[in-house]
């Protein structure tokens, strides 16, 4: 189940539907007075900009990461790569 805020266009009402993808679709078609709100950053899918780079941000995580790529490299095949 996921939540969709919604809001109406003739009254301005905002409120939160919660169904299936399947549901919504069809919800949609039945209730054409209210779209999707896409003015809350919250609740709006989409790339997220985050600043930093994504292995240092891994490595702060998870700082026994880079020692579990080690064990990984050490294996037969040796595909993985180092992180830095």
């Amino acid at each position: 189940m996921a939540f969709y805020p919604v809001i109406n266009k003739t009254t301005g009402e905002q409120k939160e539907v919660e169904m299936s993808v399947l549901e919504w679709s069809q919800w949609k078609e039945d209730n054409p007075d209210w779209q999707r709100d896409w003015s809350d950053p919250e609740t709006c899918p989409g790339m997220g900009i985050e600043a930093g780079e994504w292995k240092d941000k891994l490595n702060k995580k998870h700082p026994s990461w880079k020692e579990v790529l080690n064990k990984v490299k050490a294996g037969p095949g040796k595909k993985a790569k180092d992180l830095y």
